[in-house]
């Protein structure tokens, strides 16, 4: 029997993605940290440029230690606007740096960043039941409130569209189609 799966994974690499980690509720503050990152230089890309180069960035990046990113000088900074194997995007890697300090603020002020990201959703994952891709929105109230609060705590490249995607990627919306495999696996 064929799995019917949403239809922008299409590439291995995204299928994978698709059917083992997209949607799927994440509580872990360095996964969290890892997609907050992802998302942020996905924006103008294609999610699967970001996935073909998600090793890279571990690498580059110290496994997205944000204790470590959040002290990162400008040599090492330059060393990463050298690094072929990711996004050489300078304004991108400052924030990564910027958002690393704002996220370490979060955890103090909160214990974790899970706990503050999922405020947003009340602790729950929104459940959707979009039947086409057409339907699934790149914003929602929640990831406006989100990319508001992210902001004024200072966090960068958390626009509304970022946050959403975080939100899809972190589990916090459910946005699958109906008809996917997967709508039901993530639901447990």
């Amino acid at each position: 029997m064929e799995h019917k799966s949403c239809g922008w994974a299409k590439k291995p690499l995204d299928i994978v993605y698709h059917d083992t980690e997209w949607g799927v509720p994440v509580h872990d503050d360095k996964k969290l940290f890892e997609f907050l990152v992802l998302d942020a230089f996905q924006a103008g890309l294609s999610w699967s440029t970001i996935l073909n180069k998600r090793e890279n960035f571990r690498k580059a990046f110290d496994n997205f230690d944000y204790t470590k990113i959040a002290n990162y000088k400008q040599d090492k900074i330059d060393k990463l606007l050298k690094d072929e194997g990711i996004i050489r995007n300078k304004l991108k890697i400052k924030g990564t740096v910027k958002n690393a300090s704002a996220f370490i603020k979060v955890q103090e002020e909160f214990g974790t960043f899970d706990k503050y990201i999922w405020s947003f959703t009340g602790g729950k994952t929104i459940i959707n039941s979009w039947r086409e891709m057409k339907e699934v929105p790149a914003t929602s109230i929640e990831s406006d409130a989100m990319s508001k609060d992210l902001k004024k705590r200072g966090f960068t490249f958390v626009g509304s569209t970022i946050c959403y995607a975080f939100m899809q990627a972190a589990g916090m919306v459910n946005d699958h189609l109906v008809t996917c495999f997967r709508y039901k696996e993530v639901l447990q």
